[in-house]
This record gives structure tokens, sequence and C-alpha cells, in this order.
């Protein structure tokens, strides 16, 4: 069983809930100055919690959200219970936020079959379908075994051969103000500004509401500022919404996707790295 596109909505969901190879992770993580933990649990029922900030991050890296290796992704992965054939279904209970960064992880990883719930947790309440208030635990370890895939995936000196290569466009998930460094950053002791030659993309711009906007609507946004010949890298503050713009652009019909992992959490506490404000 494969879906056609990487977003499922609420109704697919809840049709295939029956599915035996079925694993359903709730992938919320607090949003900065805004906690998850001040509001009441709900989650899809059979939900797994996949602790992206805890065990799916490198805390040897002194950057947040820094993806694990190939022996850590693999271990925390079959501590879940997944397998090399399981369906994997992202969600996360802001809607669409953290949920795309576990698609690319998993992506970047080496499994294909994950997918993105559209609207997620405000989009299964809104049809009425059955919440619950606990999650699901393993009843023994899968089998997963992560292959990474690095045409998924960039570093600094990818990022740095692409600032003036006419083939790659280095796309920047933050607001206009952070962009342009009028507003200050989040995290002490970075530079304000952008990557050098990086074009402006806020996150926010290809969602409605808690949903992505129509396809029709995702490809016209990106055609104005790359093209699908291209190599797309998507960066934002720590590489949570710069997954959000890497679904957006393979939902709209974009191949060669990579996510620059350390984004501006790297690049802007660098002061020989370039920047353009």
């Amino acid at each position: 069983m494969t879906f056609n596109s990487p977003l499922i909505s609420a109704e697919e969901l809840h049709h295939n809930l029956h599915l035996d190879n079925l694993i359903i992770l709730d992938c919320t993580i607090n949003k900065v100055g805004n906690s998850i933990k001040d509001h009441e649990l709900k989650l899809i029922p059979n939900s797994i919690f996949f602790d992206l900030e805890s065990k799916f991050s490198d805390h040897s890296s002194q950057f947040p959200h820094t993806l694990v290796n190939e022996n850590s992704f693999t271990e925390e992965a079959q501590n879940l219970g997944i397998n090399q054939d399981s369906i994997i279904i992202c969600y996360d209970r802001w809607g669409v936020y953290s949920s795309p960064r576990v698609w690319w992880m998993f992506k970047t990883m080496g499994h294909e079959k994950v997918y993105v719930l559209d609207g997620g947790l405000p989009a299964w309440i809104e049809n009425n379908f059955e919440t619950t208030s606990s999650y699901i635990h393993a009843d023994k370890k899968g089998d997963f075994k992560a292959n990474f895939q690095k045409d998924w995936f960039a570093d600094t000196e990818i990022i740095l051969n692409a600032i003036n290569d006419k083939s790659k466009t280095i796309i920047d998930a933050r607001s206009p103000s952070r962009f342009n460094g009028t507003s200050p950053e989040p995290r002490k002791g970075l530079r304000s500004g952008h990557i050098q030659n990086s074009k402006n993309l806020f996150f926010e711009n290809v969602l409605a509401n808690t949903k992505y906007k129509l396809k029709e609507e995702l490809r016209t946004i990106f055609d104005e500022i790359t093209d699908s010949s291209k190599e797309n890298i998507f960066s934002c503050g720590s590489g949570i919404t710069a997954s959000i713009l890497a679904l957006a652009s393979t939902i709209a019909g974009f191949d060669g996707i990579k996510v620059y992992d350390g984004s501006w959490s790297e690049w802007g506490a660098d002061e020989n790295l370039p920047i353009e404000r």
C-alpha cells in the first residue's frame, strides 16, 4: 500500500487505520514562545511519540535539531517498532509544523513509505474522528535499517558550493524581517541577515491556516523564485520550517531537494561564512 502523494488527508488516514504495517507518529515539538504542554493531550488513536528533541537530535552538536547518525537513527526507530515495510504517517498537534521535518529525516535515512498528515491533529478533530489521551508503545523492536541518502542532505560545504552555482537555489524559510536582518534572531549569538545569494520564502506562505495550500498554488509560488530544473536547498533557523518548504516543493512536483541541517543556527554563528542583509 502506498499513497499517491507525500501529503495525505485525515479522511485517507482514517480509511486506512486497519493496515497492519501502519505506524502513526506524533512528531510535535514546542514552537518558539509557545509550549504544547499548555494544551490538553489529544492524539490520533495508536499514536507513538516520535521524540524529535531528545532521541532524534544529536546532542553532541552545538546546534539544535542536528540529525543523528545512521546507527542512532536505526536504534531509536527500531525502539519505536518501526520496520522496513512500515507505512509511516507523521503528524503534529499544531497542524503542520514539525511533522515535515520527520518526513525529511526518514527520507534522508532511506525510508520511502513516509507521509505527512495534512492539517495534523486539528484536521483529524475537524472530521470528528476519535481521539485518545495516551500513546501506545512498541511491544517488540522493529527491523528498520537506516540507509543515509546524501541527495536529501546539505551541510555548510554544500551551501558554500551552491552560493554561486546557477543550477542551484538556496531558499530561506524564515520571516522576511529575519531574512533581511531587521529583526533580531531568537537565538543569542547569531548574526542577522541571510546566506549570500539566497532567496526568501516565508514558510507560512505555503500554508493556509493549518494545512498546505493546493498543489497548483504551491507550484505558482515556487515558480516565482526557482524552477524544476534546479536543485533547491532549503534553510531556516534550525531545520524545522525548511522542511515545511521541502515538502511543499515536493507536493508541487519539484525534485532535487535538500535541507540544510545546520541552517541559520550554524551559518549565522560562523563569522567566516558570507552573509547579506
